[in-house]
């Protein structure tokens, strides 16, 4: 079997376990079969990336590989804390997110971006960069389901898909564990980052640099106004779209505009 069928596959088990959590929101059995063509799709998915490594001789990080690489990430993730903490929810935005990317990864020519090997400190600083990106976007996430939750509850009689998630409670409390580990891994990219990268201005890092302290700096504040203050509610979703959205602009920024902007 080659590359692109392995990918075909992972696109159509994506969206059949997206369809799946649609149609079925209520009964476990199926949610159990959505869940299980996720993990079909993510396994692909990966076999895809590693089959494209060994042809390209590295992994190239274009922007749509790089794209694909960490919606893949992003599903993994959620799907492990899908074994015990109720967030398949999410699935509904990132499985459908995750096959746009390898679809737009298989149908785009990118510039080849090789980067064929790293010492070890480099490599921990790219793996914490892509785990911290993955966590906090997979938080994001949980903070627009919350928000449309608490607005559900307070302005409608609350819908099929809305009963179907735990209580606000809950939801928060998912929100601040996820902003946590993913602090934790940012924390360790941003120091492995200015420990081993040389010629931090040459290398034009100092934006992504500036904007990932920034996030940062946000959702630590966010966290610790939890522990002492017991920040939550709209103040919390708003402050975490808002640190989540200088994240993406750090990791994702710069590379729009040179690569598909600029061509470069």
């Amino acid at each position: 079997m080659n590359a692109t069928a392995l990918a075909i596959i992972s696109i159509c088990a994506y969206l059949g376990g997206t369809l799946l959590i649609i149609l079925h929101i209520q009964q476990h059995r199926i949610q159990r079969t959505a869940l299980g063509l996720a993990w079909t799709a993510v396994i692909t998915h990966g076999i895809y990336t590693g089959l494209a490594c060994l042809q390209n001789n590295g992994f190239s990080f274009s922007f749509f590989n790089t794209g694909s690489l960490i919606a893949m990430i992003v599903a993994l993730l959620l799907l492990i804390a899908a074994v015990n903490k109720p967030v398949e929810k999410l699935g509904l935005a990132v499985f459908p997110i995750a096959a746009l990317m390898l679809t737009l990864e298989l149908n785009t020519d990118d510039k080849p971006h090789l980067i064929l090997s790293y010492h070890w400190q480099m490599s921990t600083h790219i793996l914490t960069s892509i785990i911290a990106f993955s966590l906090l976007n997979i938080a994001a996430l949980q903070a627009i389901l919350l928000a449309i939750q608490d607005q559900q509850l307070k302005s409608h009689p609350p819908k099929r898909f809305i009963q179907s998630l735990p209580s606000l409670q809950t939801m928060e409390s998912l929100l601040f564990q996820m902003l946590g580990v993913g602090v934790f891994f940012l924390s360790i990219s941003l120091i492995s980052g200015f420990v081993f990268i040389e010629n931090l201005f040459a290398q034009h890092l100092v934006h992504k640099t500036v904007l990932s302290i920034l996030a940062w700096l946000i959702f630590s504040s966010l966290l610790l106004g939890r522990t002492r203050y017991g920040w939550r509610g709209q103040f919390a979703i708003q402050w975490t779209l808002i640190g989540f959205v200088f994240l993406l602009l750090a990791y994702f920024g710069s590379k729009l505009v040179l690569e598909l902007i600029l061509h470069r």
